[in-house]
């Protein structure tokens, strides 16, 4: 750029204050949400305002004090301001101050030459002040990421451990998880799985970091997800909504794989999990009560290995009798609640069908005969059985579920019997 006179650099001086008040007058005029800032804030507004043209003259002064100048008008801005204005409206500010001092700057020039100068001055210098802009909500951005990583490993790491820490109270964790966006109202489910492996390459979406994708496909999908890490595998929390998944994977369920009453929501979010099984709890009323999902999401997770053949996603509650194998005492208590106890309760003839059925290796015929009942009479009681335990013994799954649920109810049974009298 061309040298500056010195008489123009004293006109600039004196004139800095009035191009200041002549900037924030034309943002009150032009911007409708300017007005309704509070008197400080527009009194900071008009101190930053005053200090860019202050360092504007500085920086004509010397061109390599640019990033210092800049960015010194922005630190100096009261915290409460920072925190009111969102990165559109400090673009609409910087824009609508850049069109003023371009209209008034120049115009002190002593020449036509230096008024040149001033013009390609005060673009240079908008530019950068845009830049410095950037770079201060940029750096708020990660200190809030940083933040919302924590509170979100806080949130996760007191679902899975339930009530095991008192200090974590509920209204913590509500509270931690409502900074994250979550809704307090919204029912929860628990999914686990693989994590999806990093992206070598930064230019592409995932990056390098593999949660991005994985947060990416929740807000296609509409979803709010709570995303931590446990051991190596990837737990997500996620709000369950009333969206069913389309008639197909209805029909997939109903051949013994997905999940019950799945949504689209979890079929998105399955996809973004890495290579493996994914096991989904059931659903909760709340974040308070997503432990109970995480827990047997958890606990299926661990024994889907025993079923090479599982669907993905798959329900923990159709992995009651891997579950049972690997050591889950909830499995055991679902299975004997859930599945035993009803059929004991309508009546011996229940369980009697059952057990005769498998015996037979599922002959309709020679079960009959050997209850001595009709053979339409034992179809019955199998679809009794299957509306009261969900599981019909005809099919591969449901007769392992059945024969299991039967024998733990006995073996409960068992071990409540009074021990015989030694001296009898």
């Amino acid at each position: 750029m061309a040298p500056v006179s010195a008489d123009t650099f004293r006109r600039l001086e004196l004139a800095t204050g009035g191009i200041a008040g002549a900037g924030v007058a034309e943002m009150s005029a032009r911007l409708p949400w300017f007005d309704r800032l509070t008197a400080d804030q527009r009194a900071g507004v008009l101190m930053v305002t005053q200090l860019g043209a202050a360092n504007f003259v500085a920086w004509l002064r010397d061109p390599d004090a640019t990033p210092r100048l800049t960015a010194e008008a922005f630190r100096s801005a009261p915290p409460d301001l920072a925190r009111q204005m969102t990165l559109r409206q400090t673009v609409e500010l910087v824009r609508i101050a850049t069109e003023v001092f371009e209209e008034r700057i120049p115009a002190l020039g002593g020449s036509r030459t230096e008024r040149a100068t001033l013009v390609a001055a005060v673009l240079r210098f908008g530019r950068e002040v845009a830049f410095a802009a950037a770079t201060v909500y940029a750096s708020a951005a990660e200190a809030r990421g940083a933040w919302d990583a924590r509170l979100e490993a806080l949130v996760v790491d007191a679902v899975v451990r339930g009530d095991s820490n008192p200090g974590d109270s509920a209204g913590a964790v509500l509270s931690r998880a409502a900074a994250l966006g979550w809704d307090p109202a919204a029912r929860a489910r628990v999914l686990v799985g693989n994590p999806p492996a990093t992206d070598p390459d930064p230019r592409r979406p995932s990056g390098p970091d593999p949660l991005h994708g994985v947060r990416r496909a929740a807000y296609r999908a509409g979803a709010a997800v709570l995303l931590g890490a446990h051991g190596r595998h990837l737990l997500m929390i996620m709000s369950a909504d009333e969206e069913r998944a389309p008639d197909h994977a209805s029909e997939h369920a109903d051949r013994g794989g997905g999940l019950r009453g799945e949504s689209k929501a979890v079929l998105t979010l399955t996809d973004a999990f890495g290579p493996g099984p994914v096991v989904a709890g059931p659903v909760v009323g709340g974040l308070l009560e997503a432990h109970e999902s995480a827990a047997r999401a958890l606990a299926g997770h661990r024994a889907v290995a025993a079923w090479p053949g599982a669907p993905r996603p798959v329900d923990a509650e159709d992995l009651l009798p891997e579950r049972v194998l690997a050591g889950d005492r909830t499995a055991v208590t679902t299975l004997v609640e859930e599945v035993a106890r009803p059929l004991r309760e309508a009546g011996g003839a229940l369980t009697e069908t059952v057990e005769s059925y498998l015996d037979h290796a599922g002959v309709l015929e020679a079960c009959a005969r050997t209850l001595y009942v009709h053979p339409n009479t034992v179809r019955y009681r199998l679809r009794r059985v299957a509306d009261l335990t969900g599981s019909h013994p005809g099919d591969a799954r449901g007769s392992a579920l059945l024969r299991m649920a039967i024998a733990l109810d006995r073996l409960r049974a068992g071990d409540s019997t009074p021990e015989p009298d030694a001296t009898l």
